[in-house]
């Protein structure tokens, strides 16, 4: 059973809660930012600043603001104020295209948009398109001491761009000036919109989840309180490397600014060296990331450069993570990474697997506290027999009802059983006698080849198990004699040379079952990837399906 843990303060709406906490510790440091400290003080003065700002240009309760900017503490800044004035924050990652960011202001109706001059470009060619009234632009040092901003001017090592002097323009240093004197934040209601998060899907469009004050902060509580043996949540430090647009890094790491009284470390991008640079320097107690992030360290010609000694709690979540690298892990640092598993539409963590124990092999973890889940047959909704495999549905109380502006996606995804509204995930798991959950597939990505139903993932994580293989992505090709073949497009190393398609078959059936190898292989520079950075295997099955009606 995973654990309960009371919060620092009171849980109310998130500028409430904040507040609550930067009284009980103004001066401790909230956040690190490019090697400058920022207290719970000034990051409470520097947001009311930004919300009063925001009021004064038209902003008004309830109205949207999408913030277009990487992790920093603008983007802290920038949310925290959004929620201060009343509004809704829509956070998004700051590599979508203007396509993009146009269909989101306009399913939003936004009134405002916070941006970087990096991407000010962009911003401007979808003003015409939408109802944003005020643009914030925001330089990445422009936050830090004069000092630091004048040496990363001189010598050209903060990336910025061009920004005209339109009226509806206005720098982020300028507003934080305009909102100066007392601000009085109006009370908000802890079931109101807090923010919406757009999910990097593989259908055509993203999909609003609005997500209330509470249902933000308990969840974010929720999963924080997990690693509570390891470290104490107050003087836990966080190394924010998960993006705060997606709620893998709000629920994991923002939510220890925001109800724990902790401290997290941002950087607009990951960079390795910087990163475990930044574990040493703050004694980082927390490490989040996807899988990618954790081979990436693991495969560091520099790493044994680095002190990472400090971590005391890491956590994976967003992907399957593979055996072997969890392996390798514990084999080099002497303690495992903890792996969990969840969604934008059940704000973060179904399950996590709970430490101090030894947990299963290839398991995702325990169901938390607040989860009710039911393992489905995906065609009839009927429960299957304990054991058996199917599709996950999970319910809260309370959880996200709809999609925003979506009824017919809703109707897909939220169904009624029993009374109780359950998310329908997509993914295909299994549950022990103990309670762990096991991923297993995506139910659109299940093929079917001479009778049996073969996981594309499982297929995915043996190649990616090779030596020479970096990424891999396996889809069904149809055909009429057996259903479906399975094809494997396979990234290699750089500097590779002399792998063949018949080394990884090879390599395939020394681990898979014979109906389980690919027929095909068809090597690659690159695959598809969303926003978030999960592969689309739609897309490349897409193409394949291009190939054969040609």
């Amino acid at each position: 059973m995973l654990p309960r843990q009371e919060p620092l303060v009171e849980l109310g709406s998130v500028p409430r809660t904040f507040g609550r906490v930067a009284a009980l510790h103004p001066d401790k440091t909230a956040a690190w930012y490019l090697g400058t400290s920022f207290s719970y003080a000034r990051l409470d003065d520097m947001s009311s600043r930004f919300a009063a700002g925001l009021r004064r240009r038209g902003v008004e309760p309830g109205g949207r603001v999408v913030i277009y900017l990487p992790n920093s503490l603008q983007w802290l800044v920038a949310w925290l104020g959004v929620l201060k004035a009343g509004a809704v924050a829509v956070p998004i990652t700051p590599i979508y295209t203007p396509y993009d960011v146009s269909y989101i202001a306009g399913d939003t109706q936004a009134q405002a948009i916070v941006c970087t001059d990096r991407n000010y470009g962009y911003v401007l060619q979808v003003l015409p398109e939408t109802q944003i009234k005020t643009v914030v632009v925001s330089n990445m040092a422009d936050l830090l001491p004069v000092y630091k901003r004048f040496f990363g001017w001189v010598f050209d090592k903060v990336p910025n761009g061009k920004v005209g002097k339109e009226p509806h323009t206005v720098w982020l240093r300028d507003l934080l000036q305009q909102g100066g004197g007392s601000f009085a934040a109006p009370e908000l209601d802890p079931d109101a919109m807090a923010e919406i998060i757009y999910t990097g899907g593989t259908t055509k469009h993203p999909k609003g989840v609005p997500i209330t004050h509470r249902l933000l902060l308990g969840c974010a509580h929720e999963q924080i309180s997990v690693s509570a043996s390891l470290t104490n949540l107050p003087d836990n430090v966080v190394m924010g490397s998960a993006p705060l647009f997606h709620i893998l890094g709000q629920t994991t790491a923002l939510g220890t600014v925001l109800a724990h009284g902790g401290t997290i470390v941002l950087q607009p991008k990951v960079n390795l060296d910087a990163l475990m640079d930044e574990v040493g320097r703050r004694q980082a107690t927390t490490l989040i990331g996807v899988p990618a992030l954790y081979r990436m360290i693991l495969e560091h010609d520099r790493l044994d450069l680095y002190d990472l000694r400090s971590l005391t709690y890491c956590f994976c979540g967003g992907d399957v993570m593979p055996l072997d690298l969890q392996q390798r892990w514990r084999v080099r640092f002497g303690r495992p990474v903890y792996i969990g598993y969840g969604a934008s539409e059940t704000v973060g963590g179904v399950c996590m697997s709970p430490p101090g124990v030894e947990n299963p092999a290839g398991g995702m973890g325990l169901v938390l506290p607040s989860k009710r889940v039911l393992i489905v047959d995906p065609l009839t909704l009927e429960p299957v027999p304990p054991g058996g495999v199917g599709e996950l549905l999970v319910h809260s109380e309370p959880m996200v009802q709809a999609y925003w502006n979506k009824p017919a996606e809703t109707a897909e995804a939220f169904v009624r059983i029993n009374g109780r509204l359950y998310y329908r995930t997509a993914d295909v798991v299994r549950q022990d006698e103990q309670g762990y959950l096991y991923f297993v597939d995506r139910t659109v990505d299940t093929i079917k080849h001479k009778g049996y139903r073969v996981s594309a993932s499982e297929v995915e994580c043996v190649l990616q198990e090779h030596p020479a293989v970096v990424a891999s992505c396996v889809v069904g090709v149809p055909d009429a004699k057996v259903g479906e073949r399975i094809k494997a497009f396979v990234v290699l190393k750089k500097d590779i040379k002399g792998v063949t398609g018949y080394d990884l078959i090879a390599f395939c059936r020394q681990r898979l079952a014979a109906y389980k190898l690919p027929q095909y292989i068809e090597f690659r520079d690159m695959l598809p990837k969303s926003k978030v950075g999960k592969l689309l295997r739609r897309e490349v099955r897409g193409e394949e399906q291009k190939r054969l009606e040609q």
